[in-house]
């Protein structure tokens, strides 16, 4: 599949992939900030932003949709950053396509089966997106008042409905991302494939202190598959420690980036 992607500075690639419910623009701003010292290449993943849509988004198919990306322009091997879906999208491209990857940089995911022990709160918010009324919607703060029973978090919301999107025709409103296929899979974007190998090279884990997603339990299975890998916490940040410490998360970036 032929992904969308925004392309933003100068200097070596690094191919930035977004999590669940986001689009690559979600990573401008850190993209802006590395501009004068690196290209960042800001994936949409299938089903989100401007790319195509399809029933079926499994790792293994994110995966060789981001191989297929790097092969075309030549940008192997090059520095990945995933977070969320997106980290595990790079994490098991790293480990089925080594030589498409010179560091990998995951934020705030573990290589693991989310479904043991835990409910999946995306279950929720795809739910209440898909049941939304678009045909009454005229402004996204209307779409988010609607929301604001079943996903209280008034940011986690805001989040959400950057992805509505008015095509200025008349029509209204319309999701920019395939609800219907989330829904779909998403038994399988909260598990991780089953891979035989391991993963040598430059890894490093950017945890959020106030997340729960890299937990202390996770790690001899992320040391399995990334024996090299770091962890390194970013204090005060949750799930989103790009958006949530975006300063301090740039500082502990940067020597990665060098």
């Amino acid at each position: 599949m032929e992904l969308s992607a925004q392309s933003v500075g100068d200097g070596p690639p690094i191919v930035v992939l977004h999590g669940l419910f986001g689009s690559g623009r979600n990573w401008g701003g850190m993209a802006r900030h590395f501009a004068d010292t690196r290209r960042s290449h800001l994936l949409d993943a299938r089903n989100h932003g401007q790319s195509p849509w399809a029933p079926s988004m499994t790792y293994p198919e994110m995966a060789g949709d981001v191989a297929a990306y790097i092969a075309s322009r030549g940008l192997a091997p090059c520095d990945v950053l995933g977070h969320s879906m997106g980290g595990k999208t790079a994490m098991l491209l790293a480990l089925t396509r080594p030589e498409l990857v010179r560091r990998l940089i995951v934020v705030d995911i573990a290589p693991i089966d989310y479904r043991r022990g835990r409910a999946d709160p995306n279950f929720g918010y795809a739910r209440a997106m898909a049941a939304l009324d678009l045909s009454v919607v005229r402004r996204r703060s209307e779409a988010e008042a609607s929301l604001a029973d079943s996903i209280p978090d008034p940011e986690l919301r805001a989040f959400l409905v950057q992805n509505l999107h008015d095509d200025g025709d008349g029509t209204g409103f319309h999701w920019r991302v395939n609800l219907s296929a989330i829904q779909a899979n998403l038994e399988a974007l909260a598990g991780f494939p089953d891979v035989a190998g391991t993963r040598s090279g430059p890894t490093i884990i950017f945890a959020g202190e106030l997340s729960d997603y890299v937990r202390p339990r996770d790690e001899p299975e992320t040391r399995r598959l990334f024996p090299e890998a770091r962890i390194v916490v970013v204090e005060g940040a949750g799930h989103w420690p790009h958006a949530d410490q975006p300063e301090r998360f740039f500082r502990l970036l940067a020597p990665e980036l060098a």
